[in-house]
């Protein structure tokens, strides 16, 4: 990875730490706005069941975002990057095929929960606002809401370059501001603090009305635990560890604060002491503070928003590269490395994430879909880690408990979760089911498309080429011809290419060149190599390129022209009489070829649904040049029928003039 690859900010620095409080935390530092109201619900208030509910969050704060996050899985970084497909591309490597499946699904759970968190957040700390106006309809709170979501996708096109001098600061008093408050309130009754005791959690499972599915809510806590793994590329695993001990302090502080709150109002409910919408994180403001509190809960919510939208953009463009999602395009909009913005997505996000507001209005009623969707994404983190851990010959003896253990937690978590599928959850399943359909299809598609190319060797037609370069009775197609080639081996081509070449219409150039591009399972690397098939007349160039490079083939295939001709190795000038005198560089023409699904198919049903779904899907999707940057004017597009498992022998029976 060249120095200039290397994100500023990946160094332990104070900018960083900044930074990644802005970049990293939104999600897990808003969780104190809904966690404890959705413990307690519309039940009285009681002194063990607030003690059981701030302990089972210690203990998962602990256990879940500290121990899993923060020390193990941030050491699975795939060159720096992190989230559930860097640690699919470096768990691919132990060729264990079903592995992709808890990659999917995980993927599609985090984009899932993309669109759950900025309403849920923006909600939460809209509805604060009915501690002033206690008669404000929902409606109206539905609509700030929705003005708010439609700004924050709207500002998505010009890079978090505004975004990062603004949010760090204003995380930073966010995380002050939930400190001071719990800690007030804690000096106020000291005596919370035993709830450290995991007994008190155990005993909240037996006392509390809901029981065991009470962790639904508790797993609340830990939602931005994920997202703080997929982030890592941007801050840096040192920052996020060292920052992370500031931002546990003041969450924590603010669960005991509202915990000793609560113990004070023990035997009235949230709504008698807060109106409708009685929030324990609202009720420890002093009255005079609250309009300061509203404000910088709702900017802290849209940042956390904000954070997640920039994560789902980052996974896309894995994806994309990874083969489980059709090419897109993607916007570069400023020089911070794995800046991207992908419009699509954006605004597939913004329309998500206002039919959820709509169909569920309050924050309390999101609770339900919220956790599913996340809960998935880690126990499927959980598996992928497993098999990380196993490549790395970690210990048994310190793996097997390990690993249980988090599948036991994440698996009650689940079942507690599962309870609330009708009352929301629901949701976020319809959501994950079609973004698995679409990785599903198209990585399916590609992997048929693959069996059924045909590949020919490059030197039983090198000959022929060479020939054709020369024979003037053939009417010169271009002085370049460019091919995109899939074939892997430097010594094969596709049998469509020569087809193209030889029989469509004889294409005759000055040279050939065969364009390979190699996606590899790390992040950044620019490399290509150059083979020669045949001097001035065939040659090949492979580019192996990171999975979060952008592929601008025409830019990367100039650059490499220029350097072959600064060594000689290449004359690119026009081979015309008149233009080569004047020293004039030849044309260059790019030939793609799009496959569509012949008629004389012999599919199975399911290779059926599959390969009309993957054409379906591909029409909505980038063409070919340009995914790969082209300049459309120098490109030829052709067609060729995609035939698998062709009828072998149709059976025919010639009959002569006497019959």
């Amino acid at each position: 990875m060249s120095a200039s690859h290397k994100n500023l900010h990946s160094k332990l620095s104070i900018g960083g730490l900044l930074i990644t409080l802005g970049i990293i935390y939104g999600d897990i530092g808003t969780s104190p706005l809904y966690v404890m109201k959705a413990i307690l619900g519309e039940h009285t208030i009681n002194a063990d069941i607030v003690l059981g509910g701030i302990s089972c969050v210690f203990w998962t704060l602990t256990l879940q975002t500290t121990i899993k996050y923060v020390l193990i899985t941030l050491s699975a970084d795939n060159h720096g990057e992190g989230g559930i497909f860097a640690l699919y591309a470096l768990v691919k490597k132990t060729k264990i095929q079903w592995l992709i499946v808890p990659a999917i699904i995980g993927g599609s759970a985090l984009l899932a929960d993309g669109i759950i968190t900025p309403p849920i957040s923006i909600s939460s700390a809209v509805e604060g606002i009915r501690a002033f106006y206690p008669t404000m309809q929902t409606q109206t709170i539905v609509y700030i809401v929705i003005t708010i979501l439609f700004i924050l996708f709207t500002i998505q096109q010009f890079g978090t370059k505004l975004v990062g001098k603004f949010f760090a600061p204003m995380m930073l008093i966010w995380f002050a501001m939930l400190g001071t408050l719990g800690a007030i309130q804690v000096i106020n009754y000291p005596e919370v603090i035993k709830a450290i005791n995991p007994y008190y959690a155990y005993h909240l499972l037996s006392i509390h009305p809901d029981g065991f599915f009470v962790l639904g809510f508790v797993f609340l806590c830990t939602t931005g635990a994920e997202a703080l793994y997929s982030d890592m590329g941007h801050c840096g695993r040192k920052n996020i560890r060292i920052s992370w001990i500031f931002v546990k302090a003041t969450l924590v502080l603010n669960y005991f604060g509202q915990a000793a709150y609560l113990i004070h109002h023990e035997g009235s409910t949230l709504q008698q002491l807060g109106g409708e919408n009685g929030n324990p994180f609202y009720l420890i403001m002093p009255h005079w503070f609250l309009p300061f509190g509203i404000v910088v809960a709702t900017l802290a919510a849209v940042i956390a928003s904000q954070a997640l939208i920039s994560g789902s953009f980052t996974l896309i463009n894995e994806a994309m590269r990874l083969n489980f999602w059709p090419k897109v395009k993607i916007k570069y909009p400023t020089e911070v490395k794995g800046q991207l913005y992908i419009p699509s997505i954006n605004w597939l996000l913004f329309f998500g994430c206002v039919g959820i507001v709509l169909h569920f209005e309050k924050s309390g009623n999101m609770e339900h879909a919220y956790g599913l969707a996340i809960i998935l994404c880690m126990i499927m983190t959980t598996i992928l880690l497993n098999y990380y851990l196993i490549m790395k010959r970690v210990k048994l003896y310190f793996m097997v408990p390990l690993i249980t253990i988090y599948l036991l937690i994440e698996f009650s978590f689940l079942f507690a979760n599962i309870t609330k599928f009708a009352e929301g959850g629901y949701v976020t399943l319809i959501i994950a089911s079609m973004l698995i359909s679409v990785m599903t299809i198209w990585y399916l598609a590609k992997k048929i498309n693959k069996n059924y190319t045909k590949v020919v060797k490059v030197d039983d037609y090198k000959q022929v080429l060479v020939e054709l370069s020369q024979d003037l009775s053939i009417p010169k197609y271009a002085t370049h011809l460019v091919y995109m080639t899939n074939a892997n081996r430097v010594d094969e081509l596709e049998e469509k290419i020569i087809y193209s070449i030889l029989q469509k219409r004889p294409k005759r150039a000055d040279i050939y060149w065969f364009v390979h591009v190699n996606i590899l399972t790390e992040p950044y690397k620019t490399q290509y190599k150059v083979t020669e098939i045949a001097k001035d007349d065939i040659y090949r160039i492979d580019f192996n390129l990171g999975f979060r490079e952008p592929t601008k083939i025409n830019l990367m295939f100039r650059e490499v022209i220029k350097d072959m001709v600064k060594r000689g190795e290449v004359d690119i000038t026009s081979r015309y009489e008149s233009l080569n005198k004047n020293n004039i560089i030849g044309d260059f023409k790019f030939v793609l070829s799009e496959k569509f699904l012949s008629n004389d198919n012999d599919l199975r049903w399911h290779e059926n649904i599959i390969m009309n779904s993957y054409f379906f899907i591909k029409k909505l999707s980038l063409s070919e040049e340009r995914a790969f940057g082209l300049d459309s004017s120098s490109v030829k597009i052709e067609k060729f029928p995609m035939v698998l498992h062709a009828p072998e022998n149709i059976g025919l029976t010639r009959i002569t003039s006497k019959e």
